[in-house]
């Protein structure tokens, strides 16, 4: 599978030389899904990726995949006539020389939303800070799914890029045996070109995109009137030029200031929870903290509301596209055995770096947070504080602290280790390690000695 990515990454740049970057992964994405949809058309391109008309016979078959989808229409490029003909033939030539569907059946499927999630990594890695505002890394992804355990209901994502929130619920029910088709997918996106992005996503794993819609969440809320079972989303952060209201009745806990729209997010997202609704959101780490504009005092009304359940401290390079250091928020209406309390967990150790600019959480650090937010929510035996890795703490213990919802002011300090060797044991190997040491730098300095006389008398 890996090398099959790499052979259609590779076929793809073929056409990054006579595109813009965000045209570019526009028709690349298009034609990966064309190849999975219309793979009775495909076999026919592929035939005739040569000709000079390439291009106007696939805008031709994006233009028939979208009329017999109604839940596609408007979202497939059609602009592929206006294309270098010779590379976008080639392009098509490749892609179809390495075929990978053939039926479309779950494994068809599979593979295709494989490769497609594939690009969408590689175009935001290649994008930078711009990547950041369509792709969420999957291990936060993942993290905010095994958390909130999302099986049937509504879920929502109100800023929700190119759908990633909800392919992983996908593959998080049927590692559970679960069906896709007992939770209602809705999301809201601002950009076209990523509205675009989700909906296309979100097809070619068989989700129903119908709940996908486009607009500023803030400007209107498009999904006025539905109650959410749950919400997960990935905010854009510290967003300075955002439509604001004062007068807005999302604003309950207080009206965010102009400068900063991460507590209008965090407002909108309640606003949205049903009864026994759920929420994780990614934020900077300064929402636990800060006091700029009010924040201090819509967090703690929040706080007093007892709407907070969970906050995670997470490890630094998460994000290729920022710098900025982000924590995980969980939010309940209904806390069950848990009113009055907030679990904090301090990650910030966990990870792996992927390469020198991103780090990724591992299956097991994973399944450790959620197994630890689980057990505390439900009050099982099971769960007790960990020094230097997660604790049970009190609202009141949070309000004598100012409201600051860091973890690592509520976190013990981990025990230290204890030393079983004797102390005069351990002076006496000390000290034959390092006269040890002093020995052989010793040695090293006659033969540095005798080569330096060798070339000065050579």
């Amino acid at each position: 599978m890996d090398a099959l990515k790499g052979t259609l990454w590779k076929a793809a740049d073929k056409l990054r030389g006579s595109l813009s970057a965000s045209q570019y992964k526009d028709v690349v994405l298009g034609l990966v899904f064309l190849q999975y949809a219309a793979d009775g058309h495909w076999k026919s391109l592929a035939d005739k990726a040569k000709s000079s008309d390439i291009g106007e016979l696939v805008d031709a078959a994006m233009g028939e995949v979208m009329a017999a989808n109604p839940a596609l229409a408007g979202t497939l490029p059609r602009r592929y006539h206006a294309l270098d003909q010779r590379r976008l033939g080639e392009l098509v030539e490749l892609l179809g020389a390495n075929q990978v569907t053939g039926r479309v059946d779950h494994h068809a499927r599979d593979v295709m939303g494989e490769v497609y999630e594939y690009f969408l990594g590689n175009f935001a890695r290649a994008e930078g800070r711009r990547g950041g505002e369509f792709f969420t890394p999957p291990s936060i992804v993942r993290l905010l799914v095994e958390v909130l355990e999302p099986t049937s209901g509504r879920i929502y994502d109100p800023c929700c890029g190119s759908g990633g929130m909800f392919v992983q619920t996908d593959k998080f029910l049927r590692r559970q045996d679960g069906d896709i088709k007992d939770v209602a997918i809705y999301g809201q996106e601002s950009v076209e070109e990523t509205w675009r992005m989700a909906r296309i996503n979100l097809a070619i794993h068989g989700i129903d995109n119908t709940g996908i819609v486009r607009g500023d969440t803030f400007v209107a809320d498009l999904h006025d009137g539905l109650l959410m079972d749950y919400v997960m989303a990935n905010p854009p952060f510290n967003i300075k030029d955002w439509s604001r209201d004062v007068h807005d009745p999302r604003w309950r806990y207080g009206v965010p200031p102009a400068t900063n729209a991460n507590f209008a997010w965090i407002q909108h997202i309640l606003s949205k929870l049903a009864p026994r609704g759920q929420a994780g959101v990614v934020m900077t780490n300064g929402s636990m903290s800060s006091t700029a504009g009010g924040e201090g005092d819509i967090r703690a009304r929040i706080v007093d509301a007892d709407l907070v359940s969970c906050l995670v401290a997470l490890p630094t390079q998460l994000f290729r596209s920022t710098g900025i250091p982000v924590c995980l928020w969980f939010f309940a209406r209904d806390k069950e055995h848990r009113r009055g309390q907030v679990l904090f967990i301090d990650a910030r150790g966990f990870g792996y770096l992927v390469d020198r600019a991103e780090r990724a959480l591992t299956d097991e650090e994973i399944a450790r947070i959620g197994d630890t937010y689980h057990a505390w929510r439900t009050k099982r035996s099971a769960y007790q504080d960990v020094p230097g890795f997660c604790k049970s703490t009190t609202l009141d213990h949070i309000r004598a602290s100012g409201y600051v919802l860091t973890p690592g002011r509520y976190v013990d300090a981990p025990a230290p280790q204890s030393d079983a060797e004797p102390l005069d044991d351990k002076i006496a190997r000390l000290a034959t390690e390092l006269l040890t040491a002093l020995d052989e730098s010793a040695r090293l300095d006659d033969v540095v000695r005798e080569e330096v006389e060798r070339l000065r008398w050579r």
